[in-house]
């Protein structure tokens, strides 16, 4: 599934809504440099919930993301000339190639990792690649893997902690939000 029509794209359509599969009908998803894509309000949550939903219980979900930790060390090195960082600030913020190739949200593996089990899923690991194809989850540059490859499990029981227990309290990510938020004040403020 893609949310562009291209060879290999067997279902046009958005990872938020995989309403035409059923609850508990798929074995495995693979997400390949998808989730960036998405906000991380509501967007991310919603379509980590679908793929928790369509996944039958101890399916697995392998999902590969920029790794911002990565990233911002590369950007940092003093040693990359303006174009090599701007090359890796594509690779933060979307390479804006089309409307859909932006980046909402940076992910390091303890953030995801969060996101992922706040939407229901155990057994989280980080693993070095999948092994399934030669795609941007295997992408180096200047000889470091630039993607965070993540393994997880939709429980044969639902955890407490599911999306959907969730409704009724905020993000856990709110709380960081706030914090940062109440300590800058407003310069329009006497």
């Amino acid at each position: 599934m893609d949310v562009n029509a291209g060879p290999g794209v067997d279902f046009v359509g958005s990872c938020m809504d995989m309403r035409r599969f059923a609850n508990d009908s798929v074995e495995e998803i693979y997400a390949s440099h998808v989730f960036e894509h998405l906000g991380y309000v509501e967007q991310l949550p919603r379509a980590l919930a679908e793929a928790r939903r369509v996944l039958r219980p101890g399916g697995r979900l392998r999902a590969g993301v920029p790794d911002l930790e990565v990233l911002c060390r590369l950007f940092l090195d003093p040693k990359l000339t303006v174009v090599e960082r701007f090359a890796v600030q594509r690779m933060m913020y979307g390479g804006q190639t089309d409307p859909h190739d932006c980046h909402f949200v940076g992910l390091d593996f303890a953030i995801f990792k969060q996101f992922l089990e706040s939407a229901g899923f155990t057994s989280v690991r980080r693993v070095p690649e999948f092994g399934l194809f030669k795609d941007t989850t295997t992408l180096k540059f200047k000889g470091k893997p630039i993607s965070l490859n993540v393994e997880a499990i939709k429980p044969d029981k639902p955890v407490a902690e599911a999306a959907g227990a969730q409704l009724n309290r905020a993000p856990w990510w709110q709380a960081a939000v706030g914090g940062i938020v109440s300590g800058i004040s407003d310069p329009r403020a006497g």
